[in-house]
């Protein structure tokens, strides 16, 4: 359907041998394949990091949110531009999220001057996202978390792989979360990390994974117990061992396939930095920071028609997309959600141009020009 997708996954052989090995073992659900993701992933993010492998990041969201403690009138500070499973999350702990704006134009991203005016006296934490990869400015963010005693999340979905100052995004706050959906840098189809340097945060995400079980169903497979206590209420968030097997795989590309993701976005920045008028986020880039290049956003010019735009590119076989529709205008949250006037006018002319490692320079060459002409035809109009 489309010449070129917005996303394509990297998938070959060797996914496929690691899947048939877990076929041909018969085990499927959380085992050793499991447990051998964890560890490598926790030792590429380094710093002491303990991972458990879920269902997805919302999963792990979820995980971090349950150990808060929260109840109604409790807030979390989350960012207003972001995908609304963060927003989602607080919710369903009882508590209210509280929206911190993008900190301008050219920086999408929270950061601890926008943090610092969405705090009250009835927050507990903050959830950061970076947003499309690019590392939040942290050093600020942690700082800040520890004079107001607040708990600091990362949501490091977009961004695995992405470091700031040497050091892995993921990492730096009292918890983490990644995502490993189908179009995400490291792609199981869904699944997720939740990811702790705190013991007893870890042993409590582990409980809740699982329905608060003692044991496992490998466990009493393998006869090592025959039944199990149930130490608090749980959900079923479990990895499955093909995921898992995937994972693996797609971690040992994943420095490969950042750094073509890297040279894919320097050749559209170069393109869309001669186009008056389109923005993008973070042009000069930032320093001490790597980013993991997740999606390819842009700013289009004020009066810009997107939805015809989108139309264009859909109809010469271009996928684009939307990261992400404003949050305050969400039914669900349009009576709550407020204060964001950045990220409003970030969300209402935000498009997401294709990138994924497997594109070629001819497809980025191709969706920039048609871009332009597209854009030029407004222009016209």
């Amino acid at each position: 359907m489309w010449r070129v997708p917005l996303f394509d996954l990297d998938f070959d052989s060797r996914e496929e041998d690691a899947v048939l090995a877990v076929l041909r073992r018969r085990w499927l659900t959380m085992g050793e394949e499991t447990q051998a993701f964890e560890q490598e992933f926790a030792a590429m993010l380094g710093q002491g990091a303990s991972c458990l492998a879920v269902s997805s990041c919302t999963a792990a969201l979820h995980a971090a949110m349950d150990q808060l403690g929260l109840r109604p009138g409790d807030e979390v500070v989350v960012p207003a531009l972001t995908f609304v499973a963060d927003a989602n999350v607080v919710a369903m702990c009882r508590a209210t999220p509280v929206l911190a704006d993008c900190a301008s134009p050219q920086d999408w991203n929270m950061n601890a001057r926008t943090i610092a005016r969405a705090v009250t006296s009835r927050t507990k934490a903050v959830l950061v996202v970076h947003y499309a990869g690019q590392p939040c400015d942290m050093d600020p963010i942690v700082a800040l978390c520890r004079e107001r005693g607040l708990v600091l999340v990362e949501d490091a979905a977009h961004a695995v792989g992405a470091t700031y100052r040497g050091r892995q995004c993921g990492t730096f706050g009292d918890m983490a979360c990644f995502s490993f959906f189908s179009n995400k840098n490291l792609s199981c189809g869904e699944g997720g990390m939740f990811v702790t340097r705190d013991p007893d945060r870890l042993a409590r995400a582990r409980l809740f994974r699982s329905h608060g079980m003692t044991s496992l169903t490998l466990d009493r497979h393998k006869g090592r117990v025959d039944s199990y206590d149930v130490l608090a209420p749980g959900l079923n968030y479990r990895m499955t061992e093909m995921s898992a097997a995937l994972g693996r795989v797609q971690l040992a590309k994943l420095e490969g396939n950042n750094a073509r993701r890297e040279r894919l976005a320097a050749a559209y920045a170069t393109q869309l930095d001669a186009m008056p008028g389109v923005v993008r986020p973070w042009p000069g880039g930032v320093a001490g920071c790597r980013s993991a290049c997740h999606i390819m956003p842009v700013l289009l010019p004020k009066r810009v028609d997107r939805a015809a735009l989108m139309a264009g590119l859909r109809g010469q076989g271009i996928q684009s997309s939307i990261h992400y529709p404003d949050m305050q205008q969400f039914t669900a949250y349009k009576d709550l959600l407020r204060g964001a006037p950045v990220a409003a006018e970030i969300c209402a002319r935000e498009l997401t141009l294709p990138l994924f490692p497997s594109m070629s320079m001819e497809m980025v060459h191709e969706v920039v020009a048609l871009l332009r002409a597209l854009l030029r035809q407004q222009e016209c109009k």
